[in-house]
């Protein structure tokens, strides 16, 4: 049975979906774009996963604010906290000046943490408090800084089995599976 295509996004950045699971995909970014739930998207790497972070943003109502992407993979994890979370001046060796994380320069906006999975238990337990309280201290810092950012987080990793494993903390897991949209691999799209 041939399927109409279902479109989101403008000319620049379409996604067409015309495949069954990938229909699925899009009707769940269109369910979950108005709203202000955390979002985890999961799937084999290479499959779109930020394609379609940036699809939600764009179909939110904080599509004319911030859209933040961070690979939390590609970091070292002393350096991925000062990404996230920014740092003061002389708060390690080689911080000449204050610089302000993701987390500020994504607030009223969204912030897309690709590879969540690759997080440290430290970095997890910081960024877990955001999640609760929606503020953060910069490294080096004292005083709390309050954001309002949305999450979309995205791994190609079993995050239940890291959980099991106790690789990963449960609570956050929690906290990021609220709304799961999970791709499928582009072999499984025919």
């Amino acid at each position: 049975m041939d399927l109409p295509k279902l479109v989101i996004g403008d000319s620049s950045r379409r996604i067409i979906g015309e495949s069954a699971p990938m229909r699925t995909v899009l009707r769940q970014v269109e369910q979950v774009a108005p709203t202000k739930a955390t979002v985890l998207i999961t799937g084999e790497t290479g499959v779109g996963k930020d394609v379609i972070a940036e699809a939600i943003h764009e179909s939110s109502p904080r599509k004319d604010r911030p859209f933040k992407a961070v690979n939390c993979g590609a970091f070292y994890q002393d350096l991925l906290q000062s990404e996230l979370f920014g740092h003061e001046r002389g708060a390690f060796t080689g911080a000449s000046s204050q610089r302000r994380g993701v987390f500020e320069q994504a607030d009223g906006g969204t912030l897309f943490l690709d590879e969540v999975g690759e997080m440290s238990p430290e970095v997890q337990v910081k960024f877990l408090r955001v999640l609760e309280s929606q503020e953060f201290t910069r490294l080096g810092g004292e005083k709390n800084i309050k954001v309002d950012v949305r999450i979309i987080a995205a791994t190609n990793i079993n995050l239940a089995k890291s959980v099991k494993d106790r690789k990963f903390r449960q609570d956050l897991y929690y906290r990021l599976n609220l709304f799961r949209i999970h791709i499928p691999p582009l072999r499984d799209r025919r």
